[in-house]
């Protein structure tokens, strides 16, 4: 199998397993770290490159072409941000977001 498929097939499940309801996470730095860890194990597994090859989390993304998953989790969130405020005062997603106590 060569490396495009290999990065669609990451892209398509485990990319979208680690973002499955991210629009409404509030990330702290160590759910940050573990989500990153968890990528770059998809990434050096799919690579072939294992941790004692001491090969760097930037290089290995530069081979893959995959971004931080941090950045793309806070892309997502500004995204459905705007997409809830859209959205007509009657939907649940904006009554949720401007609800207060």
């Amino acid at each position: 199998m060569n490396m495009e498929t290999k990065l669609r097939i990451h892209n398509i499940t485990a990319k979208a397993a680690l973002k499955f309801g991210s629009e409404a996470w509030v990330l702290k730095k160590r759910e940050e770290q573990r989500l990153e860890a968890a990528q770059m194990k998809f990434l050096r597994h799919l690579l072939g490159i294992t941790k004692l090859d001491k090969e760097k989390n930037q290089s290995i993304r530069g081979k893959t072409g995959a971004q931080n998953i941090i950045k793309e989790i806070k892309q997502y969130q500004k995204k459905w941000l705007q997409d809830v405020q859209r959205m007509e005062r009657n939907r649940l997603p904006r009554q949720a977001l401007k609800f207060s106590t």
